[in-house]
Order: structure tokens, then sequence, then C-alpha cells
């Protein structure tokens, strides 16, 4: 018997309605979306009203939640289109967000205001970087506060034993690392007018740097830190699966996985990965530490920039930084997920190119991966193909293998 007793959610991100349900499907206890606006992910598909509605109806007849951002720096201009937003939440009844991410005093306070049944959570943007100000949020009427991704798991640890015990706490276990601090950026706004804190950045800490003296212009030094080249502020990605046991023994709550602008693919590795971890520990702590190394190997079959511990266990150094390219490592492509079966050939929109005879892997939600040849593909009017070049074309293919609804085919690169 673990001697923990909380199980902690698995809170997974979700751009669209494709990874929303992938989530669900793959071990998600919770989603957290963005809709159209007022998120700060603007470059992500995002929901509209009517897409968001279904895919809270879809989690909740699954027993799962749904967290809407809304976690922008507000303007004048936004808050009257804030609180009609709110409203249109509050109108979609039982389907109504379970939770909205806030930042915001001013966005906190309208959401108090016109959707009190509506939990709301802290964002990480907020600096939450103290018990006080989680006190704070708790007063007010905050259910949860994202920790500040620049602490330790020792202050976290002192955080939950200095505020009540409904208060939850919610951190950031794995994924893209932000260069700024508690994620407010300025340096794209700056380069490009995209402002970061209203949801339209750039990414210009992955950017390549030189230094330009000012009077000789055209003259490009290149900012290094010796041999190892310019990415000056490119940091690998966070990875905790090594790290359950710490993790709750610091008292978090809910493990938050960054993403939303990531594939379904993506979504359902890190999912299943990061469940069954959960899962194996909290049925046997000696069950989790064998299975460490296949949980390390699984998740990194997922795009990634290497890995990092982040602030947990100190605080970073050039050992956590990438300075000779801003690339993703890929280990693995997404091809598409089985949407139906006829006539014994399985449907799935193409993702990427894919040809009869290639040798592919089938991940299931329950963890087996099978892999299999493509034996067949027809297009949607029965004509068969070679291959299918043509991404978001409907495929029906024969794998040679007996598959589920939500099976998501990838190929190894």
């Amino acid at each position: 018997m673990n001697e923990y007793i909380t199980k902690p959610e698995l809170l997974i991100p979700a751009g669209n309605l494709e990874t929303l349900r992938t989530a669900v499907i793959y071990g998600a206890d919770a989603v957290y979306i963005g809709g159209d606006m007022y998120g700060l992910r603007a470059k992500a598909k995002n929901f509209g009203l009517e897409e968001m509605k279904e895919g809270i109806a879809f989690a909740h007849a699954y027993g799962k939640k749904v967290y809407v951002t809304a976690n922008i720096t507000a303007h004048n201009s936004d808050l009257n289109g804030i609180r009609n937003y709110f409203r249109e939440l509050k109108a979609f009844g039982e389907n109504r967000p379970d939770a909205l991410i806030i930042s915001d005093p001013g966005v906190f306070s309208i959401a108090m205001e016109e959707v009190p049944e509506i939990e709301v959570h802290i964002s990480t943007q907020a600096n939450n970087t103290n018990y006080e100000t989680y006190r704070f949020w708790h007063k007010l009427g905050a259910s949860r506060v994202v920790s500040a991704r620049e602490l330790s798991l020792k202050e976290i640890a002192e955080l939950r034993a200095n505020i009540p015990a409904s208060m939850e706490i919610e951190s950031f276990v794995h994924g893209a690392m932000c260069i700024a601090y508690s994620g407010r950026c300025l340096l794209s706004n700056y380069f490009t007018g995209r402002d970061a804190n209203l949801g339209a950045c750039t990414h210009s800490c992955r950017w390549k740097y030189h230094i330009v003296e000012e009077t000789r212009p055209g003259e490009y030094l290149p900012v290094e830190e010796n041999e190892r080249g310019t990415y000056i502020f490119n940091s690998k990605d966070l990875c905790m699966i090594e790290y359950i046991p710490e993790l709750v023994k610091a008292g978090i709550n809910s493990f938050k996985v960054e993403g939303r602008m990531k594939t379904a693919l993506y979504v359902a590795t890190v999912a299943r990965t990061y469940r069954k971890a959960i899962d194996d520990f909290f049925a046997d702590p000696e069950l989790y530490e064998k299975n460490k190394p296949l949980y390390l190997e699984e998740i990194k079959k997922g795009v990634n920039r290497q890995f990092t511990t982040g602030f947990f266990f100190h605080k970073p150094t050039h050992e956590d930084q990438i300075y000779d390219h801003n690339t993703y490592e890929k280990a693995y492509t997404y091809l598409g997920t089985i949407s139906g079966v006829r006539e014994g050939l399985y449907e799935l929109e193409q993702k990427n190119k894919f040809s009869v005879g290639e040798m592919v892997e089938i991940i299931k939600p329950n963890g087996e991966t099978i892999e299999t040849k493509v034996r067949k593909i027809t297009d949607a009017d029965g004509n068969e193909m070679e291959s299918c070049p043509h991404p978001q074309q409907m495929i029906y293919v024969d794998f040679g293998s007996k598959l589920n609804i939500y099976d998501i085919i990838r190929r190894k690169e």
C-alpha cells in the first residue's frame, strides 16, 4: 500500500477537438483548452464556442474535467469582451467548463461576478512564488494556484505546509520551458509587435542571436558561450517522469503538461506514459522504480528538445540549455488516428505520407504498442493507392491487425 494518499490529477493540453479526445482516451484526468480569444496560445487552433461545448460534453461523458484558459494580461479594451465571453460559457449549462485559468486580477473579478459557479485556477503567469500569495488568492475565492516554474520541490513542500488543505497546487511537470520569469515575456512584442502576454508569442527566445557594435554596422558577432553556440535562450524541455514520488511528496495536486500546439501523437505519448507511471507508483512503488527506464524510453518517442528537471532540484545551469540548434528531436512521425472501419479497412485522416509495405506502430490507450505492416490503402472511393501523399485525405487501410477507434499510427524515423 502506498504511503501517499491523494493521487494527483494528470492535466493534459489540447489545442483542438482531436487532441482533446486523444487526451481523454489516453489517460488524462483533466484537459485544459483555449477559446478563440483571451488565452496565451493564440497560434493554436483553439476552440470556437460550439467546439468547446462539444469537447466538454465528450470529456464529461468519460468523467473527465475541462479547464478553459483566460490568462491574458488584459487591457481596458478587452474587459467587456471577457465579460460577455464568461456569460457565453455560463450558458453552456451542465457542459460549462469545470474551471477557468486566469492570471489578471481584473479578469478574476469579472469571473467572480459573472460565473461564480465555475472554479477559478490562478495561472502561472501571476507569479505564484510564495504561500502568502496562495493564501491571498484562496481568500478571494480561487480553488487552485499554478506554481511558478521557478520554484523548487522544497519550496513547493513549504507552500503545501502553509496553505489550507482545500487549496490545490498545480505544477508543470513536462514540456517546453519559457525563458521569461513566470512566462511573462516582452521579446516577441519588441521584435515583432506580437504580444506574448496577449497570446501571440513568436518564440523569439528560440532564435539565433548575434551582437552588432554601434560603430561597425554589418559586422555580426555571434553570442557564444565557449564552443557551444549561439542559441542563448533555448532551454531543454522539462521532464519529471522519473520523479513521480518526489512530486507527490511535495504535495502537488495536479501534474500539468505543456503543449497546446502539439499533435495528437505527442498528447497520446505523454498522457499514456505519465498515466502508467502515476498508476504504477500508487499500485506499487517498487513496480514504478522497476519501470522507470521504460517510461523514459517511451517519453523520448515524443518530440522534444532533450530533457531537464528545470528548477525542481536546483537552479538551471548551462547543462539545461541547448546552444547549437533550436530544432526538436523527432523519433516518430504522426500518420493518423483511427476514426472508423469500413468493409474491413480502417478509416483515418492522413497526417503524413506513408506507403503500402511500410512498417508502422500502433499505439493504444491501454499502453500496448503493436508493430505491423501496411498491407493496403484505398481512397474514399475504394481506389487502391500505393501511398497517400495528400495531407488530410481520408483513407482506408489494412494494417493486418485488429484496431480500435482512437488507436494512433506512427512511424519510426
